[in-house]
């Protein structure tokens, strides 16, 4: 069950939840706190409080491996170094400074069409909590971009980026995708990680049992894909829907019709193979109740590292030579690999909770703060990004800053 607010409650919210006339789980949820629709600009002035009603973990692994590589943040460095060479003509750099919970930025190379969603999930998050005052770099392209060794001269410096790779030193925020997702949810009518949930196809014995691929061509491996599938139907069902980096090879392996995403979870495994990075659609995959086959990966995305293989998945080579045999144990091993999926979905749905991207992004910002030998500034070029209007509904912010001892 999820709601959306359209406008904002100040005396607090009772949430029932019924089931013909029985109450679910702990329904009734009671807020006592005023509650806010998502444009209502009323941020939480203490930042611990905020990350305890949001039920934020005291640690991200993640989080803490990436900053080991920085303990101190040299601004004034990043300044002179990161524009001249992560920003050349191809580049897909932001520069963002947030100052008194404002956001700030200018672009920096030709394809950083892609800081709408940074924006957007900064703006978010400052309408909710004080954020503190930052002044960073963040790779909205595909790939990490920040390849030197901490024993390097000059050694790396701190690029955030949506995706890490193993021989990558960026600090890793959620994609682009599963946040826009999240900030989505109820906005239209998408694939976002709650409707997914919501949509996993048959009961699993009712399932296809054969694995499914469906995806463009942006990796040689995915055509080989095809290949196995044109010889092992019984086993496996891949095509690709669209040609872009290997048109010559369309007429050979042909062109498979576009899938509905909640269509996928008709079959019983789902083979996950990188798109140029790490496949996005990783943790829609493992949100639905099939069992996940992954490839091996130099790429990762935040929340990997929560996962484990055999566990949550089932890790198949980067060449794919071991993939039809890990297809024929699923079949032949039905009760282990329902056990594997389902571990997998309740994995991703305790890592993909909407709160815990906010509480994720907002953790990033905090312990990049803490190092910072410099303040931050808004530099030449930079533009303010504005909060939406709120014209649709009436925001007036009745938090009070709670006294020390309340706490």
């Amino acid at each position: 069950m999820r709601y959306r607010m359209y406008g904002s409650v100040t005396k607090g919210l009772k949430i029932e939840i019924l089931y013909g006339d029985q109450h679910v789980a702990q329904s009734p949820y009671i807020l006592k706190e005023p509650v806010y629709h998502e444009y209502c600009d009323c941020p939480v002035e203490d930042p611990e409080v905020w990350q305890d009603m949001m039920s934020c973990p005291s640690q991200e692994p993640q989080i803490t491996k990436d900053f080991i590589s920085f303990p101190t943040i040299d601004l004034q460095r990043m300044l002179k170094e990161i524009p001249a060479k992560f920003s050349q003509t191809g580049g897909a750099i932001v520069h963002y400074t947030i100052l008194d919970n404002h956001i700030y930025r200018r672009s920096l190379g030709k394809y950083t069409d892609f800081k709408m969603f940074s924006d957007e999930m900064f703006l978010s998050l400052a309408r909710k909590v004080r954020l503190p005052d930052v002044e960073f770099y963040l790779n909205v392209g595909d790939w990490p971009v920040e390849r030197r060794k901490v024993n390097d001269t000059p050694g790396p410096v701190p690029v955030i980026s949506w995706c890490g790779s193993v021989d990558s030193r960026d600090i890793i925020l959620p994609t682009y995708d599963v946040t826009h997702s999240t900030l989505e949810t109820l906005r239209g009518v998408t694939n976002d990680l709650l409707s997914i949930q919501g949509n996993t196809g048959p009961f699993w014995e009712n399932k296809t049992e054969r694995a499914l691929f469906r995806g463009r061509d942006s990796r040689e491996e995915r055509l080989h894909l095809v290949k196995l599938s044109k010889e092992n139907p019984e086993l496996l069902d891949a095509g690709i829907t669209g040609y872009f980096f290997f048109r010559e090879k369309e007429k050979e392996l042909g062109k498979a019709q576009l899938m509905g995403f909640f269509d996928f979870f008709k079959y019983k495994y789902q083979v996950n193979v990188d798109g140029t990075v790490a496949a996005y659609r990783f943790p829609y995959l493992l949100l639905g109740d099939s069992l996940v086959l992954k490839q091996d990966s130099q790429y990762y995305e935040h929340f990997y590292i929560g996962l484990k293989p055999w566990k949550h998945y089932v890790p198949v080579k980067r060449n794919l030579e071991d993939l039809l045999e890990k297809i024929k144990w699923a079949k032949e091993n039905d009760e282990e690999a329902r056990k594997i999926a389902k571990q997998g979905q309740l994995m991703a749905r305790e890592l993909l909770q909407p709160h815990r991207f906010y509480c994720y992004y907002y953790k990033v910002l905090q312990k990049y703060a803490e190092r910072q030998a410099s303040k931050p500034e808004i530099r030449d070029g930079m533009e303010l990004v504005p909060q939406p209007d709120d014209r649709d509904s009436v925001c007036t912010c009745h938090r009070k800053k709670p006294l020390r001892e309340d706490l």
